[in-house]
Protein backbone atom coordinates (compact mmCIF):
# COMPACT_ATOMS: atom_id res chain seq x y z
CA UNK A 1 0.00 0.00 0.00
CA UNK A 2 1.10 3.81 -0.75
CA UNK A 3 0.50 7.01 0.41
CA UNK A 4 -0.06 8.44 -3.05
CA UNK A 5 0.16 11.74 -1.94
CA UNK A 6 3.68 11.69 -1.70
CA UNK A 7 4.78 8.72 -3.53
CA UNK A 8 5.98 6.94 -0.78
CA UNK A 9 5.16 3.95 1.19
CA UNK A 10 2.44 3.71 4.07
CA UNK A 11 3.32 3.23 7.17
CA UNK A 12 2.68 0.37 7.28
CA UNK A 13 5.18 -1.26 5.05
CA UNK A 14 7.99 1.03 6.49
CA UNK A 15 7.52 -0.38 10.25
CA UNK A 16 6.95 -4.14 8.59
CA UNK A 17 10.74 -3.03 7.25
CA UNK A 18 11.54 -1.67 10.77
CA UNK A 19 10.38 -4.89 12.52
CA UNK A 20 12.54 -7.04 10.06
CA UNK A 21 15.63 -4.69 10.91
CA UNK A 22 14.78 -4.95 15.00
CA UNK A 23 14.94 -8.93 14.52
CA UNK A 24 18.38 -8.37 13.67
CA UNK A 25 19.48 -5.41 16.08
CA UNK A 26 17.95 -6.33 19.17
CA UNK A 27 17.07 -10.37 19.10
CA UNK A 28 20.12 -12.77 19.58
CA UNK A 29 21.10 -15.21 16.66
CA UNK A 30 20.01 -17.44 15.21
CA UNK A 31 18.20 -14.96 13.11
CA UNK A 32 15.07 -16.31 11.38
CA UNK A 33 16.01 -13.95 8.24
CA UNK A 34 18.36 -11.33 8.39
CA UNK A 35 16.74 -7.79 6.77
CA UNK A 36 18.58 -4.44 6.73
CA UNK A 37 18.25 -3.96 3.26
CA UNK A 38 14.17 -2.63 4.05
CA UNK A 39 16.01 -0.46 6.64
CA UNK A 40 18.00 1.23 4.20
CA UNK A 41 15.56 1.66 2.09
CA UNK A 42 13.28 3.25 4.32
CA UNK A 43 16.47 5.31 5.44
CA UNK A 44 14.46 6.88 8.32
CA UNK A 45 17.70 8.79 10.09
CA UNK A 46 19.46 7.50 13.62
CA UNK A 47 16.94 7.86 16.02
CA UNK A 48 14.33 5.09 14.20
CA UNK A 49 14.60 2.66 17.44
CA UNK A 50 13.13 5.49 19.51
CA UNK A 51 9.66 5.62 17.36
CA UNK A 52 6.99 4.18 19.94
CA UNK A 53 5.69 1.20 17.71
CA UNK A 54 9.53 0.01 17.80
CA UNK A 55 9.63 -0.62 21.64
CA UNK A 56 11.43 -3.56 21.64
CA UNK A 57 9.72 -5.25 24.34
CA UNK A 58 6.20 -4.42 23.17
CA UNK A 59 7.04 -5.44 19.78
CA UNK A 60 8.77 -9.26 20.45
CA UNK A 61 5.61 -10.89 18.82
CA UNK A 62 5.48 -8.62 15.79
CA UNK A 63 8.29 -8.83 14.88
CA UNK A 64 8.86 -12.62 15.35
CA UNK A 65 5.21 -12.83 13.12
CA UNK A 66 6.76 -11.02 10.50
CA UNK A 67 10.26 -13.00 10.10
CA UNK A 68 8.72 -16.08 9.72
CA UNK A 69 5.68 -15.48 7.73
CA UNK A 70 8.54 -14.05 5.01
CA UNK A 71 10.72 -16.96 6.15
CA UNK A 72 8.27 -19.79 5.27
CA UNK A 73 7.76 -17.83 2.07
CA UNK A 74 10.75 -17.84 0.80
CA UNK A 75 11.20 -21.63 2.07
CA UNK A 76 8.50 -22.35 -0.10
CA UNK A 77 9.91 -20.43 -3.19
CA UNK A 78 13.05 -22.49 -2.77
CA UNK A 79 11.63 -25.48 -2.64
CA UNK A 80 9.01 -24.86 -6.12
CA UNK A 81 12.26 -24.24 -7.33
CA UNK A 82 13.74 -27.16 -7.40
CA UNK A 83 10.94 -28.66 -8.75
CA UNK A 84 11.16 -26.05 -11.78
CA UNK A 85 8.94 -23.55 -10.75
CA UNK A 86 10.37 -20.44 -11.73
CA UNK A 87 7.96 -17.89 -11.11
CA UNK A 88 7.29 -15.56 -8.15
CA UNK A 89 4.91 -13.35 -7.93
CA UNK A 90 4.19 -11.03 -4.61
CA UNK A 91 0.89 -8.92 -4.64
CA UNK A 92 1.43 -6.38 -2.55
CA UNK A 93 5.06 -6.52 -2.08
CA UNK A 94 5.75 -3.54 -0.31
CA UNK A 95 9.70 -3.05 0.52
CA UNK A 96 10.09 -6.71 0.54
CA UNK A 97 13.95 -7.86 -0.50
CA UNK A 98 14.19 -11.55 -1.25
CA UNK A 99 15.70 -10.40 -4.30
CA UNK A 100 18.13 -8.11 -2.76
CA UNK A 101 19.04 -10.50 0.19
CA UNK A 102 18.95 -13.85 -1.81
CA UNK A 103 20.60 -12.96 -5.33
CA UNK A 104 21.58 -16.86 -5.80
CA UNK A 105 18.00 -17.99 -4.96
CA UNK A 106 16.49 -15.12 -6.76
CA UNK A 107 18.65 -15.87 -9.98
CA UNK A 108 16.96 -18.93 -9.67
CA UNK A 109 13.30 -17.63 -10.87
CA UNK A 110 11.83 -14.30 -11.94
CA UNK A 111 9.92 -11.66 -8.81
CA UNK A 112 7.23 -9.85 -9.85
CA UNK A 113 6.44 -7.63 -7.04
CA UNK A 114 3.04 -6.15 -7.70
CA UNK A 115 2.10 -2.78 -5.46
CA UNK A 116 0.96 0.65 -6.47
CA UNK A 117 2.14 3.15 -8.94
CA UNK A 118 4.12 5.09 -5.97
CA UNK A 119 5.98 2.98 -4.24
CA UNK A 120 7.07 1.32 -7.50
CA UNK A 121 8.25 3.90 -8.46
CA UNK A 122 9.70 5.08 -5.17
CA UNK A 123 11.17 1.83 -4.71
CA UNK A 124 12.89 1.44 -8.26
CA UNK A 125 14.54 4.78 -7.30
CA UNK A 126 15.92 3.94 -4.04
CA UNK A 127 17.28 0.86 -5.25
CA UNK A 128 18.86 2.38 -8.18
CA UNK A 129 20.44 4.84 -5.04
CA UNK A 130 21.54 2.29 -3.10
CA UNK A 131 23.72 0.49 -6.02
CA UNK A 132 21.15 -2.52 -6.42
CA UNK A 133 19.43 -1.38 -9.59
CA UNK A 134 16.33 -3.63 -11.15
CA UNK A 135 18.10 -6.94 -12.33
CA UNK A 136 16.35 -8.39 -15.42
CA UNK A 137 14.81 -10.96 -13.62
CA UNK A 138 13.24 -8.60 -11.21
CA UNK A 139 10.14 -7.12 -12.36
CA UNK A 140 7.82 -4.19 -10.84
CA UNK A 141 4.19 -3.89 -11.56
CA UNK A 142 2.58 -1.20 -11.16
CA UNK A 143 -1.06 -1.69 -10.14
CA UNK A 144 -3.70 0.56 -8.96
CA UNK A 145 -5.59 -1.86 -6.96
CA UNK A 146 -8.42 0.81 -6.23
CA UNK A 147 -9.27 1.43 -9.78
CA UNK A 148 -7.95 -1.19 -11.61
CA UNK A 149 -8.65 -4.10 -9.04
CA UNK A 150 -9.29 -6.55 -11.68
CA UNK A 151 -6.65 -6.05 -14.11
CA UNK A 152 -3.64 -7.27 -11.90
CA UNK A 153 -3.36 -10.64 -14.17
CA UNK A 154 -3.32 -8.72 -17.45
CA UNK A 155 -0.57 -6.17 -15.79
CA UNK A 156 1.39 -9.03 -14.53
CA UNK A 157 1.30 -10.81 -18.66
CA UNK A 158 2.75 -8.27 -19.80
CA UNK A 159 5.37 -7.23 -17.55
CA UNK A 160 6.30 -10.67 -18.76
CA UNK A 161 4.38 -13.09 -16.18
CA UNK A 162 3.43 -16.82 -17.89
CA UNK A 163 0.22 -17.71 -17.06
CA UNK A 164 0.61 -21.31 -18.53
CA UNK A 165 3.56 -22.01 -16.69
CA UNK A 166 3.39 -22.32 -11.94
CA UNK A 167 4.51 -20.32 -10.19
CA UNK A 168 4.27 -19.16 -6.60
CA UNK A 169 2.08 -16.49 -5.73
CA UNK A 170 2.51 -14.80 -2.35
CA UNK A 171 0.12 -12.19 -0.72
CA UNK A 172 0.97 -11.26 3.08
CA UNK A 173 -0.58 -8.70 5.01
CA UNK A 174 -3.11 -8.00 2.70
CA UNK A 175 -6.19 -9.55 3.35
CA UNK A 176 -7.16 -7.78 6.53
CA UNK A 177 -7.25 -4.38 4.28
CA UNK A 178 -9.70 -5.94 1.62
CA UNK A 179 -13.44 -7.27 2.14
CA UNK A 180 -13.98 -10.33 2.21
CA UNK A 181 -15.58 -10.27 -1.34
CA UNK A 182 -12.39 -8.77 -2.88
CA UNK A 183 -10.80 -11.64 -0.99
CA UNK A 184 -13.07 -13.89 -2.56
CA UNK A 185 -12.15 -12.27 -6.26
CA UNK A 186 -8.56 -12.51 -5.97
CA UNK A 187 -8.70 -16.48 -5.05
CA UNK A 188 -11.24 -16.84 -7.96
CA UNK A 189 -8.15 -15.31 -10.43
CA UNK A 190 -5.29 -16.85 -8.86
CA UNK A 191 -6.88 -20.30 -9.08
CA UNK A 192 -7.29 -20.16 -13.08
CA UNK A 193 -3.45 -19.89 -13.18
CA UNK A 194 -1.62 -22.86 -14.41
CA UNK A 195 -1.64 -26.43 -12.45
CA UNK A 196 1.38 -26.86 -10.30
CA UNK A 197 0.80 -22.95 -8.97
CA UNK A 198 0.90 -22.43 -5.00
CA UNK A 199 -0.96 -19.59 -3.11
CA UNK A 200 0.51 -18.48 0.30
CA UNK A 201 -2.15 -16.15 1.77
CA UNK A 202 -2.22 -14.63 5.36
CA UNK A 203 -5.07 -13.39 6.99
CA UNK A 204 -6.19 -12.17 10.59
CA UNK A 205 -8.09 -14.37 13.03
CA UNK A 206 -11.17 -12.85 14.79
CA UNK A 207 -10.04 -11.74 18.12
CA UNK A 208 -12.20 -14.72 19.64
CA UNK A 209 -9.84 -17.07 18.21
CA UNK A 210 -6.41 -15.06 19.18
CA UNK A 211 -4.85 -15.94 22.59
CA UNK A 212 -5.69 -13.98 25.30
CA UNK A 213 -2.66 -12.51 26.19
CA UNK A 214 -2.00 -11.37 22.17
CA UNK A 215 -5.42 -9.86 22.58
CA UNK A 216 -4.87 -6.32 23.58
CA UNK A 217 -1.58 -5.87 20.59
CA UNK A 218 -4.50 -7.25 18.16
CA UNK A 219 -7.10 -4.32 19.43
CA UNK A 220 -4.41 -1.81 19.33
CA UNK A 221 -2.75 -2.52 15.49
CA UNK A 222 -6.42 -2.63 14.67
CA UNK A 223 -7.18 0.52 16.38
CA UNK A 224 -3.29 2.14 15.03
CA UNK A 225 -4.61 0.83 11.44
CA UNK A 226 -7.79 2.56 11.81
CA UNK A 227 -6.61 5.53 13.06
CA UNK A 228 -3.73 6.09 10.01
CA UNK A 229 -6.58 5.41 7.28
CA UNK A 230 -5.98 1.91 6.57
CA UNK A 231 -8.89 0.30 8.47
CA UNK A 232 -8.79 -3.42 8.93
CA UNK A 233 -12.00 -4.78 7.16
CA UNK A 234 -11.82 -8.19 7.30
CA UNK A 235 -11.29 -11.44 9.88
CA UNK A 236 -11.35 -14.93 8.81
CA UNK A 237 -11.80 -17.88 10.51
CA UNK A 238 -9.94 -20.95 9.55
CA UNK A 239 -12.91 -22.78 7.96
CA UNK A 240 -13.92 -19.19 6.26
CA UNK A 241 -10.74 -19.23 4.53
CA UNK A 242 -10.39 -22.77 3.50
CA UNK A 243 -13.93 -22.52 1.86
CA UNK A 244 -13.12 -19.71 0.13
CA UNK A 245 -10.52 -21.12 -1.21
CA UNK A 246 -12.44 -24.64 -2.16
CA UNK A 247 -15.37 -22.31 -4.00
CA UNK A 248 -12.80 -20.45 -6.36
CA UNK A 249 -11.20 -23.49 -7.45
CA UNK A 250 -8.04 -24.78 -6.12
CA UNK A 251 -8.01 -28.11 -6.03
CA UNK A 252 -5.98 -28.29 -2.26
CA UNK A 253 -6.30 -26.21 0.37
CA UNK A 254 -4.36 -26.43 3.41
CA UNK A 255 -4.35 -24.20 6.87
CA UNK A 256 -1.11 -23.46 8.04
CA UNK A 257 -1.39 -21.80 11.99
CA UNK A 258 0.75 -19.40 12.80
CA UNK A 259 1.62 -21.35 15.81
CA UNK A 260 3.34 -23.78 13.53
CA UNK A 261 5.82 -21.20 12.39
CA UNK A 262 6.95 -20.70 15.79
CA UNK A 263 7.21 -24.21 16.17
CA UNK A 264 9.24 -24.52 13.21
CA UNK A 265 11.14 -21.89 13.50
CA UNK A 266 11.45 -20.56 17.42
CA UNK A 267 11.88 -24.13 19.57
CA UNK A 268 14.67 -24.15 21.48
CA UNK A 269 15.42 -20.36 21.73
CA UNK A 270 17.21 -19.27 24.94
CA UNK A 271 15.55 -15.84 24.97
CA UNK A 272 11.66 -17.27 24.24
CA UNK A 273 11.16 -15.31 21.24
CA UNK A 274 7.96 -16.37 19.83
CA UNK A 275 5.80 -15.07 17.18
CA UNK A 276 2.55 -13.26 18.11
CA UNK A 277 -0.86 -15.18 17.65
CA UNK A 278 -3.66 -13.81 15.16
CA UNK A 279 -2.22 -14.21 12.20
CA UNK A 280 -2.25 -17.45 9.54
CA UNK A 281 -1.99 -18.77 6.25
CA UNK A 282 -3.63 -20.21 3.51
CA UNK A 283 -1.37 -22.63 1.61
CA UNK A 284 -3.32 -23.58 -1.99
CA UNK A 285 -2.73 -25.26 -5.18
CA UNK A 286 -4.24 -25.21 -8.05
Amino acid sequence: MTDERTGTPDNTAVRCALWRAMHVHVDPPPHVLADEIGLRLVDPGDDWRDRPDMDPDATRGFRAAMVARARFIEDLVAEQADRGVDQYVLLGAGLDTFAQRRPQAASRVHVFEVDQPGTQHWKRRRLTELGYGVPGRLHLVPVDFEADAESWPDRLTAAGFDPGRPAVIASTGVTMYLTKEATAATLRRIALLAPGSTLALTFLLPEHLVDERDRAGLRASEAGARSSGTPFLSFHTPDEMLALAREAGFQDAQHIPGTSLAARYFSGRPDGLRPSTGEDLLLART
